[in-house]
């Protein structure tokens, strides 16, 4: 067992305080992040190592005005005490005094009335978390080695309280856990594979006996081994799949690309393609701070310049529909493009949740029943390795991994190989032929980052296998 201690008696809101007291320059910006961690990690169907760590980190941001203009300096570092703090600020001033004029200046964020009680303790974890979880773990070790088959596999509990302090007089805290399990289950001999992944508040809604038994079931599958060429096959996209292309067309929906034609959302002589129907069957993608089960950070907490802007921390972030029945219907915009463009203010929200037509609630099939439903097709575990080739387009790469299958007449025949794949998210929402259940979902390529998703398994007539790859 590892563990990390790296703060003193000091309450992190007070060296928020104390760090903003400090400032000199035209506005400042402390975000605060106390960070307790947990996790096991097993391999063999055994448990190898559990750790737990506790950490602090400050990310001052000074706003300067010069005869340029506006600038800002980002500085962030581990803080232990007091001590460290005029160091840091001095670091932040410098950095906003040495940068160009910003060209996404934003008046800060004043205050307003929230439910936040910033002076509670902050939250934290420990191994404890996983009290419930661990026998069941090691029940799922027992039934492996009777089926004589491998698990392997990490669980991580990471609880984030969040300080941000404004020179305005902002304001606001929030508690994030991110709970997140990978379980990998291979034969004894490490020729057959298969993956799954789930994310959660408090591990006390995890089935690892479940998922192994499932893993165990892929495997059998993989038990009969065919070759297929490359090609264009309707496939079967399960929920992580999904999450992890969607997310990716989630980070491009940005207004100011679009309306300065750098993205697929782009429509030409200043025009951004919202209001255009991007499905025929009524998908909705949004996303929604207070999510059951998936609540994010309810204010925008920005910490890098791109895509957001660092003028608009502390904003209140509402609930989105990016996609509403099959129409695109938003897109991200900083403050600064909609006070440029006269259009409202839209900021990111940290999960995504995809389901099929509301009219249909409560018909929507399950993985097995889509299989079923199957005459001939692949259904995959995962994707990884996803990487942009065409931003125009927002056309992607990518290998499958831990198990493709083909299915006949309703039956999983066996694994087949690995390919890489060519598929645009945005093309491809157009060629869905099937929508099934929404569930909570872990993705696999962008799991470290964005854990808060919930996704349908998807039918897609002809997606893209361009090569076949050795990638195991």
């Amino acid at each position: 067992m590892t563990s990390t201690t790296t703060t003193t008696g000091v309450r992190i809101q007070d060296l928020v305080e104390q760090a903003l007291a400090l400032s000199t320059a035209s506005g400042c910006l402390v975000l605060g992040e106390e960070l307790t961690t947990a996790n096991l990690r097993w391999a063999g169907n055994s448990l190898t190592t559990n750790g737990q760590a506790h950490s602090r980190k400050l990310v001052v941001i000074s706003i300067v005005e010069g005869e340029q203009g506006v600038s800002s300096g980002v500085v962030s570092r581990a803080v232990t005490g007091p001590d460290d703090l005029p160091a840091l600020v001095a670091a932040s001033e410098e950095a906003a005094r040495s940068a160009s004029p910003a060209d996404d200046v934003s008046p800060l964020i004043e205050p307003y009335e929230s439910s936040d009680d910033w002076d509670a303790p902050a939250a934290n974890t420990g191994i404890e978390v996983f009290e419930g979880f661990a026998p069941a773990l090691g029940r799922a070790f027992a039934e492996a080695e009777k089926a004589d088959r491998l698990l392997y596999g990490f669980a991580e509990q990471l609880t984030s309280s969040l300080f941000l302090a404004s020179s305005t007089g902002l304001r606001r805290r929030h508690d994030q856990p991110t709970g997140r399990l990978e379980l990998n289950a291979k034969s004894r001999d490490l020729t057959r594979t298969a993956w799954a992944g789930a994310q959660t508040r408090d591990w006390t809604d995890i089935d690892v006996e479940a998922m192994a038994a499932d893993l165990g079931t892929r495997l059998d599958w993989a038990a009969t081994r065919i070759d297929l060429p490359a090609g264009r096959y309707e496939t079967l996209l399960p929920p992580s799949a999904v999450a992890d292309l969607m997310i990716y067309l989630y980070w491009t929906a940005t207004a100011r690309d679009a309306e300065e034609g750098r993205s697929v959302f782009a429509a030409g002589e200043g025009r951004s393609r919202i209001g255009e129907t991007l499905s025929q069957l009524g998908i909705t993608l949004r996303s929604d701070p207070a999510e059951p089960g998936m609540a994010a950070v309810p204010f925008q907490l920005v910490v890098e310049g791109g895509e957001q802007s660092i003028f608009d921390n502390g904003a209140p972030v509402p609930a989105t529909r990016w996609i509403d029945n099959g129409v695109l219907a938003n897109l991200q915009r900083t403050r600064n493009w909609a006070a440029r463009t006269g259009q409202p203010f839209v900021p990111f929200v940290d999960n995504l949740i995809m389901t099929g037509p509301e009219s249909g609630a409560g018909s929507a099939k399950s993985l097995a029943e889509m299989i079923a439903g199957t005459e001939r097709g692949l259904l995959l575990t995962c994707l990884w390795y996803i990487r942009t080739v065409d931003p125009q387009t927002l056309l992607v790469t990518g290998l499958t991994r831990d198990g493709v299958y083909l299915i006949e007449n309703g039956e999983v025949r066996g694994v087949v190989n690995n390919f890489r794949f060519n598929e645009s998210p945005v093309d491809l929402l157009g060629r869905i032929t099937e929508v099934g259940r929404t569930e909570r979902t872990l993705p696999r390529e962008w799991s470290d980052y964005f854990t808060r998703t919930a996704m349908p398994t998807l039918r897609v007539a002809d997606f893209n296998f361009s090569t076949v790859s050795q990638a195991s």
